[in-house]
């Protein structure tokens, strides 16, 4: 599902990614750890093609993503990727229902087609009862579970997810560890997780670790 070949990344004069090749296969779950300032999370934005390599190839779902035009590259994230973020960045004034819808609309779905997969998602992650409630008027698991449905939304290739549970009390980690991984056995996902939770990064099918912007096991 995807394949990175020779990934180099700069920030200035600081060498963030050093030539990182890595490859996932579809419906694989794999973490990736280190310490701050590893590069993790600039890894996973440039898998999740919001900010370009300097050199290397990537190829996710056959599509070779660092050749792509600004508009091509928008629209294979729109339909292609999903994230979820430690801070689940939920509009406020929408519902968790038209929260979840977002993503559809922007990939300009059918309204009633969209808000069937939004319900069906929401009922999968035990949020049915809760489709009116807007970001306030939920519990910080139940936003994150939220989150997950919207990235789910129109099918992606891959969903990657940074610090998932890092917001998360000891109770909602639990369960949301759990979820992701029920999620991937029934939906066939492939899903990246950069985390600091060895909890759930020994949960993973695969543990990648990064030092000073390589992979070294």
């Amino acid at each position: 599902m995807i394949h990175t070949h020779g990934i180099k990344k700069s920030f200035g004069t600081v060498d963030v990614l050093k030539g990182i090749n890595l490859d996932v296969a579809k419906g694989e779950l794999v973490s990736i750890v280190g310490a701050s300032g590893a590069g993790k999370t600039t890894l996973l934005q440039i898998l999740g093609t919001l900010s370009r390599p300097d050199e290397g190839e990537i190829i996710i779902d056959g599509i070779r993503t660092d050749k792509l035009s600004e508009k091509k590259l928008s629209e294979f994230r729109n339909r292609k990727i999903g994230f979820v973020f430690q801070f689940h960045h939920l509009l406020p004034e929408f519902t968790a229902l038209e929260n979840v819808m977002i993503p559809a609309f922007i990939a300009g779905r059918d309204k009633n087609d969209s808000e069937r997969e939004a319900k069906k998602l929401l009922d999968i992650l035990g949020m049915s009862h809760r489709l009116t409630h807007k970001p306030t008027e939920l519990s910080g698991g139940e936003q994150q579970r939220v989150a997950i449905a919207r990235a789910l939304i129109n099918n992606p290739a891959v969903v990657l997810a940074d610090e998932p549970s890092g917001n998360l009390d000891t109770h909602n980690k639990i369960e949301l560890h759990k979820l992701l991984f029920e999620l991937r056995d029934s939906l066939g996902q492939t899903m990246i997780i950069v985390t600091h939770d060895e909890g759930l990064a020994d949960m993973a099918d695969r543990k990648i670790v990064m030092r000073d912007g390589l992979i070294i096991e």
